[in-house]
């Protein structure tokens, strides 16, 4: 298959095509390769003849932005087996096909239908095959083929970081490179001039320039000065097709600033400087301020001052503030207007930081001379000490003298001074002080155990002017008397063992004095003078401040006595000397041979004896629980008990139930119930115990001999209508329920009710030989009753 192409449109496109399509020819195309035979005559041989070639041309060229109303024409396939009949097809495949290229399938030829854009895609790789038109089989096997988008200049060059900021230090050399540009041009670096970029300056000249192929702005003068002018603007284009006219264009901005180099040095606006200070100007404070100016900034700027020379050096100081570079000039020592009237200062400002590239622009420091003039003013008082220290003895009398304190005006005019204390805390007026000699007196008695030290103040003024006023502290020491007397340091708990040995050491005191150790450090213990001899304990004095108790038996008894009572004289080695009595409680215990306490009570006689305390504590632990168990098992026994018999009062048998609350337990006697269990025993009626009848009951005499004829039922009904008629009952109805076991039982009633009215033939009284156990029995079974009713 060949392939030709006509997109070569211009003279110069139409060289270069012509260039192009011989150099593929001769390093593009592929060879297609036929047998052509031919046949000679019956007998010769057969002869080869040389195959003719196919050149394929495998690429094609199409302009990008185009903007014609036709489809572009791109190029024509043409296949070898084609022989213009129209029986050969075309088909075309791939990138683009049928959406952005087109083709004949009859003639071959491609057309673009889309303008195309380079700078989007470059090329389509697409497929080309001839097939037969009524077999539809593939004449020549698929070719591939690419169609370049060739590009035109519509893309004008870009500052993709612009605008730009940038620094370089002044008084920098001519050509100092300051910074590279860079534009980018989306059109083909590889075809014509499109993307080629010059460079030129449009602002900023004279003083910077740029490179036309690099993109370098670099400085154009010499010693550019940043204190003449400090910022520039510079503005830099870019432009393709190598600067020629119709080139596209874009520029950028590059904001430059011209960095501070030492380059001036520091000037003091005068030669010659007056200050003026007070001489009550504070020591240490700063009385002025000097500066020297400098066109640098930043660190160029900064400087030192010193004093050079002159007769205040002394007397005054100077430092350098930081932030505004001034000089501050401080006070060293206390001026006075009566000594001195002026001082004269050389200052020297110079910088810290130098270049030695501009040394040659003089001395980078400079000198002024600064006059200070001294102000007399009224001054206040002026004490001769600093401080003051007095002493004076506790319990003093009250106007004591304690000290004086001195103060003079230092002015000439050397005026009277009052004194006076500041009553400002309550220790100010523990004294008071003589307001024309500053002698300070005692105003209360001082304890020197309460408060051992006082501290006031004290001031002064002048007569003439009395708001100068200066104060100066004073402190007053209280000494010791001797007045305490020394005691025990604690209340000692002292313990002598039974088993103890004469001579033993059973404890060590000490003592205590509120007095300081020159009225009380030394102690001397002894034993009551005034008292016999005590033959049980003894004293002994170490020398040192502490005493020692002994013992002076063999054995104690806890149960003889045991707490013993020693008392102990202490004096100090003050003057005079003081001295008090105390008392020590000396209690007697049970140890162990290690000298261990085992128990300090008498009571506890079991220890003796040889049993611990944990021993003592099981023996009482056995005990508690025996107890409780003999008060569990009485417990248990007094639960189970019951009696032998129960009472003929407490067994009832008949139930009355009542609907309201009247009548209660005594409403029972209503009806006898033994009548009605037998009716041979039926007595008269009885009447009713809560209430007491208005109107006599009707008489109901029945002969004793009548009683085995009386029906049972006839009897309820004889009774009913006695309640009905009598006013006596309580107004409401009563519903009794009776259980009668029989009439006229042979064997007699064997209920417990009947036995009650009935005589027993046994004879019960043996049960009173039978002991205390069978005692209630007996009470119950053995008495006969003599008058119960029948």
């Amino acid at each position: 298959m060949r392939i030709t192409s006509t997109s070569c449109i211009c003279p110069v496109l139409v060289c270069l095509c012509f260039v192009q399509r011989c150099y593929g020819a001769a390093h593009h195309g592929s060879i297609k390769v036929t047998r052509n035979q031919t046949k000679h005559m019956e007998g010769e041989t057969e002869v080869h003849h040389r195959p003719k070639r196919g050149w394929v041309w495998n690429q094609f060229f199409v302009l990008e932005e185009h903007m014609g109303p036709d489809p572009q024409y791109v190029g024509k396939l043409h296949s070898n087996s084609d022989k213009g009949d129209g029986s050969v097809k075309y088909i075309l495949t791939g990138e683009g096909a049928g959406t952005i290229f087109i083709i004949d399938d009859t003639t071959g030829d491609i057309h673009s239908t889309k303008s195309l854009d380079r700078e989007q895609k470059t090329h389509y790789v697409l497929h080309a095959q001839a097939i037969d038109r009524r077999t539809n089989k593939p004449l020549e096997p698929e070719s591939e083929f690419i169609i370049k988008v060739q590009d035109i200049n519509d893309n004008a060059p870009k500052f993709t970081d612009g605008p730009y900021i940038v620094t370089v230090p002044e008084m920098s050399e001519m050509g100092t490179s300051v910074l590279q540009v860079t534009a980018t041009d989306a059109d083909d670096p590889t075809y014509g001039n499109s993307a080629r970029v010059v460079y030129s300056i449009l602002q900023g000249q004279p003083y910077f320039s740029v490179d036309p192929k690099t993109g370098v702005i670099r400085t154009a003068l010499h010693n550019m000065d940043r204190e003449a002018r400090e910022h520039y603007s510079v503005v830099i284009q870019a432009k393709d097709m190598a600067g020629q006219v119709g080139g596209l264009s874009g520029s950028t901005t590059v904001n430059i600033t011209l960095t501070d180099v030492n380059d001036n040095p520091p000037r003091f606006p005068q030669k010659h400087y007056q200050l003026y200070v007070p001489e009550s100007a504070q020591v240490g404070s700063a009385v002025g301020k000097i500066k020297a100016n400098d066109a640098d900034t930043g660190s160029n700027a900064d400087m030192k001052y010193t004093i050079i020379n002159g007769d205040g050096s002394g007397v005054f100081s100077i430092s350098t503030d930081k932030e505004t570079r001034e000089g501050i000039l401080s006070l060293k020592k206390p001026l006075n207007y009566e000594k001195k009237k002026s001082y004269t200062l050389n200052i020297e400002g110079a910088n810290t930081h130098l270049d030695f590239r501009f040394s040659h622009l003089g001395p980078f420091k400079d000198v002024t001379m600064l006059k200070v003039i001294v102000g007399d003013v009224d001054e206040p008082p002026l004490f001769t000490m600093p401080s003051y220290v007095m002493e004076v003895y506790e319990n003093a009398k009250i106007g004591t003298p304690v000290g004086t304190v001195t103060a003079h005006d230092p002015d000439a005019a050397n005026s009277l001074v009052r004194y006076f204390i500041d009553h400002n805390t309550e220790e100010d007026r523990y004294f008071t002080i003589d307001a024309s000699t500053g002698t300070i007196k005692t105003a209360k008695i001082f304890d020197r155990e309460e408060t051992p030290w006082y501290n006031i103040t004290v001031a002064a003024s002048e007569i003439d002017n009395p708001g100068l006023v200066s104060h100066v502290p004073v402190g007053v020491r209280i000494l010791d008397v001797n007045d305490n007397p020394p005691e025990l340091a604690r209340d000692y708990d002292v313990v002598v063992c039974e088993n103890t040995k004469p001579g033993q050491v059973i404890q060590t005191i000490t003592a205590t004095d509120k007095d300081n150790s020159a009225n009380g450090a030394r102690f001397h213990f002894s034993l009551d003078e005034g008292l016999s001899l005590n033959p049980n304990f003894t004293l002994r004095n170490n020398e040192d401040n502490t005493a020692s108790i002994l013992t002076r038996r063999r054995r104690y008894s806890r149960t003889t006595q045991d707490i013993y009572y020693l008392p102990v004289l202490i004096s100090d080695g003050g003057v005079p000397p003081l001295s008090s009595s105390s008392t020590l409680t000396i209690r007697v215990c049970a140890c162990e041979r290690d000298g261990r306490v085992r128990t300090c009570h008498a009571e506890a006689f079991l220890s003796s004896a040889g049993l611990s305390t944990g021993a003592l504590i099981a023996i009482l632990l056995c005990i508690v629980i025996l107890l409780a168990i003999v008060v569990l098992f009485i417990t248990l026994r007094r639960s189970k008990k019951e009696p032998l018999i129960i009472s003929e009062e407490d067994v009832r048998e008949n139930v009355v139930t009542y609907d309201d609350e009247g009548g209660g337990e005594e409403d029972t006697e209503a009806f006898d119930i033994t009548a009605l269990r037998n009716p041979s025993a039926a007595e008269e009626l009885k009447y009713r115990r809560d209430v007491r009848p208005e109107v006599k009951p009707l008489s109901r005499h029945h002969p004793s001999s009548s009683l085995d004829s009386i029906d049972v039922q006839e009897f309820i009904k004889q009774r009913l209508a006695e309640a009905d008629l009598d006013p006596s009952v309580p107004p409401y109805d009563s519903l009794q329920t009776y259980a009668y076991e029989g009439h006229r039982s042979e064997a007699g009633s064997i209920s417990s009710l009947d036995s009650a009215t009935t005589h027993s033939d046994q004879d019960y009284n043996y049960l009173g030989d039978w002991g205390p156990e069978f005692k209630k029995l007996a009470e119950l079974y053995g008495e006969i009753e003599p008058e119960r009713t029948t």
